[in-house]
């Protein structure tokens, strides 16, 4: 079973990796490891330009990448 390493920017590489059957498994997981990581460090999300995570194979070749980013505003008008 393959190896995919989730690396976050600004915070270091990821040394452990984690199995998954294929690629589209693998991003699925990314999604939710993202989707958490970014609830629980809520705070530290709002104070960044962007927030990024790459997953890469055994190889250390670059795969995908998410990229969130975040902007504040006084007040929104959506038209509906």
């Amino acid at each position: 079973m393959p190896l995919f390493y989730f690396h976050i920017d600004g915070e270091g590489l990821d040394a452990n990796g984690c199995e998954y059957d294929d690629l589209a498994t693998a991003k699925c997981a990314a999604v939710k490891m993202a989707g958490e990581i970014l609830c629980d460090e809520s705070d530290h999300f709002w104070d960044r330009m962007e927030w990024r995570m790459t997953v890469t194979d055994e190889s250390d070749l670059s795969l995908f990448s998410l990229t969130f980013f975040a902007t504040e505003a006084a007040s929104i008008n959506y038209t509906r």
